[in-house]
């Protein structure tokens, strides 16, 4: 009797078939976990610019003049996101907007003098926080 080596095409369909249905399942959670790798920026970024505008503030009593190149609390470099300071003599806010075209489009950060951190926008399909006292960090609305 000869000895037949080899796949069938069934054997080969259901492998296929094995191999997409993790991929759905794998790609769409390896994208939700490189998106929420890329949101840490903001919180880090926006969390270091209200220590240096707070000892800014320390040594002028002012918050006016801040985020400007020569200070102790210069701008903020882009990455993922564009920061902007807004400024008053005892107030400011400083917001994180996303860049869509690095996979962040959509999400808005703030925070402010007194450390109110809230999450001002999100793409479609996330969901705003319950309270929106912090920075969304799941795509369920958690913080």
């Amino acid at each position: 009797m000869k000895s037949v080596k080899g796949f069938t095409l069934i054997e080969l369909m259901i492998v296929v078939a094995i191999v997409a249905i993790l991929a759905s399942i794998g790609i769409p959670a390896y994208n939700d976990y490189v998106t929420r790798g890329r949101l840490a920026e903001a919180y880090a970024n926006l969390a270091s610019q209200r220590a240096t505008l707070e000892q800014y503030y320390q040594d002028r009593r002012t918050y006016l003049g801040a985020c400007a190149a020569g200070t102790v609390a210069p701008p903020l470099p882009s990455g993922n996101f564009t920061y902007t300071c807004t400024l008053a003599d005892q107030t400011y806010t400083i917001d994180a907007v996303g860049d869509s075209t690095k996979g962040v489009g959509g999400f808005q950060f703030r925070i402010d003098q007194s450390n109110v951190k809230s999450t001002v926008a999100v793409p479609a399909y996330w969901s705003l926080p319950p309270t929106n006292n912090c920075w969304i960090r799941r795509k369920g609305g958690t913080c």
